[in-house]
């Protein structure tokens, strides 16, 4: 099966999580499009969408899904979301389109965490796809130089400015072994805003196409 069918098949599979009169968050990137998609034929049945970034703001309103803050809504009961990597215990590295931070916001506000992705996303360590890191511009060495004490290259993502106007450093060449750990330490680093793992509050639930893991 191509990557492109399990993503579609992923993100329709997640509808099953929807509830009437819910207000659904709205993760980013290609699996979530397909989602959102699917979403549309609901939209009569839910209040409205939490989105964590302008691309996905921008195709919920195309398809008439009210768009709602986050502070306005209260704690939700279901984030649907993909994922860049997945480990056997459904924690995550997020972030490879630079959304992470609003992500992780919305992940941490809801109840249940449904993460829609395709095989290729499977892993048994994190670590293969770059870590992502939304820095302060003014950091970016300082935490390139503390990224690599700890045994990681950091590169910055030229050019790319996060919605929240930040930018992102990319630690390639981390194996890692206790992915709470790490992002447990890489938080207490000034500067740093949102690091990509999804380790301390992971998914709830992981669906590899239309399949629970």
């Amino acid at each position: 099966m191509s990557n492109a069918n399990e993503k579609r098949l992923a993100g329709e599979a997640a509808i099953r999580y929807v509830e009437d009169g819910a207000i659904v968050g709205v993760g980013t990137g290609s699996t979530v499009a397909f989602f959102i998609d699917a979403l549309a034929d609901l939209k009569d049945r839910i209040q409205g969408a939490v989105s964590s970034s302008e691309q996905s703001t921008a195709h919920l309103k195309r398809l008439g899904i009210p768009v709602l803050d986050l502070n306005a809504t209260g704690p939700l009961s279901l984030y649907v979301d993909g994922a860049d990597e997945c480990d056997p215990h459904k924690r995550l590295i997020k972030g490879g389109g630079a959304a992470l931070t609003r992500e992780k916001i919305v992940a941490q506000a809801s109840q249940k965490f449904v993460c829609i992705i395709d095989s290729s996303k499977q892993v048994n360590l994190l670590g293969k796809f770059p870590l992502p890191i939304e820095v302060i511009p003014m950091a970016r060495s300082l935490i390139g130089r503390e990224i690599v004490k700890r045994g990681g290259n950091p590169v910055w993502r030229d050019g790319v400015v996060t919605d929240n106007g930040n930018w992102i450093i990319d630690v390639h060449g981390w194996q890692i072994a206790d992915p709470v750990a790490l992002e447990t330490d890489l938080n207490q680093i000034p500067g740093i805003v949102s690091v990509g793992l999804f380790a301390r509050r992971p998914a709830d639930v992981v669906l590899v196409g239309d399949k629970l893991l």
